[in-house]
């Protein structure tokens, strides 16, 4: 749609919030097609989850140890769950589809990690539910509502 400069107004509106995509979004998406490239030759369990384990031993302290703990969490309590790396986040997959992940706060330089989960996740409520958690640290409560999440996802 053009207004009455001529100008495209989506393109103008791309360009007025900065331009496009940062370089944390950039690599996160050439790191997909890396995903991609790496799951048409591989489709081993063994694969997804050494990937997965590769991504969280690049993190931070803080981070890689909510990530490590999420991951032996679901481990021990989901083994109907894959694994997989989806953006270069720790994924968490049921028939294939990614259904919860984990995203480091350093990656984006956010005062948080997150665990997010994606429409295939079975987590409706009503007509308004949340579809990702700020996490801070791990303790035996954030574990509870997770597994409870989890569970409720999966289902």
């Amino acid at each position: 749609m053009a207004n009455k400069e001529g100008k495209n107004v989506q393109k103008q509106d791309i360009e007025d919030a900065g331009g496009g995509f940062s370089d944390a979004e950039k690599a996160a998406m050439k790191e997909r097609a890396k995903e991609l490239k790496r799951e048409k030759t591989s489709k081993s369990k063994t694969d997804g989850e050494q990937a997965v384990l590769e991504k969280i031993n690049e993190m931070e302290t803080d981070d890689k140890k909510i990530a490590s703990n999420l991951h032996k969490l679901i481990k021990q309590n989901f083994p109907q769950l894959g694994f997989k790396t989806w953006y270069g986040f720790p994924a968490y997959t049921k028939n294939g589809k990614v259904i919860t992940f984990f995203q480091a706060s350093k990656r984006f330089d956010e005062r948080y990690s997150t665990l997010g989960f994606s429409g295939d996740a079975k987590l409706d409520q009503g007509v308004f539910w949340p579809t990702s958690y700020a996490l801070l640290e791990w303790n035996y409560e954030v574990e509870d509502e997770i597994k409870r999440l989890i569970k409720k996802a999966v289902e």
